[in-house]
């Protein structure tokens, strides 16, 4: 089993890539396969509504990480986003890419998403975790994912590695998500091999509000 965590602080070897760590660690320890990828440090454009995902089977019009990454991802069987904290929401690089990967995949049809357990992470100075928490499970929860928890927010505070470090009570939160991500991932195995189905899809139902 292998799970994918996705830096999406613009510094490659920051307080977000420390938190991760901890995450990759304790998976590791548990068996289970640990990717990296990073977002980057370059412009990444938000969704254009164009629709061409659509008639591509979700590849992106966009020909940057994002195709990287969904590329990617349909070989890893959960997933962990991290984002540092800009104006007390998450970065606006990790929007655009989940937007736009999130968007493409579901209407490409391409399906990596539903079912996989998932978690963001947050990195802070002070304070905008728990908003920027709120905004990165809507991605989950609309495309079925589960949403795997610790024993506290999935955050760590500190501006570098060296200030992450200090935060036992942050790193701790890291290794629990991590050991309760393995934990879950094993009950879908255990499930899988004892025949429990996963639930039967219902075909699309849309309703406007404007009449």
């Amino acid at each position: 089993m292998r799970v994918m965590l996705v830096n999406g602080s613009p510094h490659k070897n920051g307080a977000t890539s420390r938190a991760l760590d901890e995450v990759a660690s304790a998976l590791e320890a548990d068996g289970i396969e640990v990717g990296r990828f990073w977002v980057g440090d370059k412009p990444i454009s938000g969704c254009l509504g164009c629709g061409y995902c659509a008639k591509h089977a979700g590849e992106c019009v966009c020909h940057d990480v994002v195709n990287e990454f969904n590329a990617l991802a349909s070989g890893y069987d959960g997933f962990i986003f991290g984002t540092s904290i800009h104006y007390a929401a998450s970065t606006g690089a990790i929007k655009s890419f989940m937007d736009r990967s999130f968007y493409s995949q579901a209407c490409g049809g391409v399906n990596i998403y539903p079912f996989k357990p998932a978690a963001g992470i947050y990195v802070a100075r002070r304070a905008g975790c728990t908003s920027a928490m709120d905004e990165l499970n809507k991605y989950f929860t609309i495309v079925q994912m589960p949403v795997v928890s610790a024993t506290y927010w999935n955050m760590c505070f500190g501006t570098s590695r060296e200030e992450v470090e200090q935060d036992a009570e942050g790193l701790r939160t890291m290794r629990v998500l991590a050991h309760n991500m393995a934990y879950f991932l094993r009950c879908q195995e255990a499930a899988t091999a004892a025949g429990i189905e996963r639930p039967a899809p219902e075909p699309p139902a849309r309703t406007s509000f404007i009449r």
